[in-house]
């Protein structure tokens, strides 16, 4: 393999880490129904807590995931934190994606029956 090569291989695999990091954000429910709220304009962080009926500290995780990945800022006025989507035309298309592909698929899935066939797999492992 040429150096050239391996520094394109490296580069792939950080992309995948990049998109892998993503999707994870992206694989909570929570952290979509906090994204979908946001959808409706900034937020405090007091207003999703009360929003979502979640502690402030699972809000505020959930919020950093989001942030992490880009999908969310911050801005700050006094003590209060203010939280927006970054992008909200894009994430809006990537989600309608998301529900073409579903549909498309012809398969219904449900979020419990996959947690449980994965169990399963783990199980047989």
């Amino acid at each position: 393999m040429t150096i050239n090569g391996a520094l394109d291989e490296a580069a792939g695999m950080e992309d995948r880490g990049a998109r892998a990091a993503l999707f994870h954000a992206l694989a909570e429910p929570t952290r979509l129904a906090l994204l979908e709220h946001l959808a409706n304009g900034e937020h405090r962080v007091r207003d999703l807590v009360d929003h979502m009926h979640l502690a402030q500290s699972t809000v505020s995780k959930h919020l950093a995931c989001l942030r992490d990945c880009g999908l969310v800022t911050l801005r700050t006025e006094g003590r209060a934190s203010w939280f927006s989507l970054a992008d909200p035309v894009r994430l809006a298309a990537l989600l309608e994606d998301a529900d073409a592909l579903l549909s498309a698929s012809g398969v219904l899935l449900s979020l419990r029956d996959h947690r449980d066939h994965d169990d399963l797999v783990a199980e047989t492992l």
